[in-house]
């Protein structure tokens, strides 16, 4: 990672880690320099605010927010930036998830976040979401979008005949 990332992951605490390191290895396979960071709408509420103020002036174009319960992180960075914000709930409660799901895409109208899955799966997608932001003026990351797209395209060709292989 460099010391210009153009991604922020961040999340509400350290226990969120295992998920979020999801994104991050998204970002590694697109060659997209990111930081990770813990901050809490509930706990540090003002060092939150401060975290997405401060963000675009250090160059990140895209804040990754993971949370789980209350799930209030992305919004409350939505609340203080007009970067993208993409939220992954974290399944840290006896609701599995669905608490910070709800949480996280019922946002009002005009403090908009980009919602993934929960879990792994969400945190997988948000880094691929975050790369295809910058795809949009990045053709290096589009070529690397692509060759993904056609790499999944191959894995299906492959798995669909060595399906129909076994059975006749």
């Amino acid at each position: 990672m460099s010391t210009r990332p153009l991604v922020s992951i961040v999340m509400g605490s350290d226990s969120d880690l295992e998920i979020m390191r999801e994104a991050g290895k998204v970002l590694d396979e697109f060659g997209i320099d990111y930081e990770i960071d813990v901050t809490s709408a509930h706990r540090s509420p003002d060092r939150t605010a401060d975290y997405a103020r401060k963000a675009a002036g250090r160059g990140i174009r895209v804040i990754i927010a993971g949370a789980g319960g209350a799930a209030h992180l992305a919004g409350v960075i939505a609340a203080h930036t007009t970067l993208p914000i993409i939220g992954v709930p974290i399944p840290s409660t006896s609701l599995q998830g669905m608490d910070s799901l709800l949480a996280t895409v019922q946002m009002p109208a005009g403090i908009p976040v980009a919602t993934v899955a929960i879990g792994k799966p969400g945190a997988t997608n948000a880094g691929i979401l975050a790369a295809q932001v910058l795809a949009l003026s990045d053709p290096a990351v589009a070529k690397k979008l692509a060759a993904h797209k056609e790499e999944l395209t191959r894995g299906i060709e492959k798995t669909s005949k060595k399906l129909k292989s076994s059975m006749g």
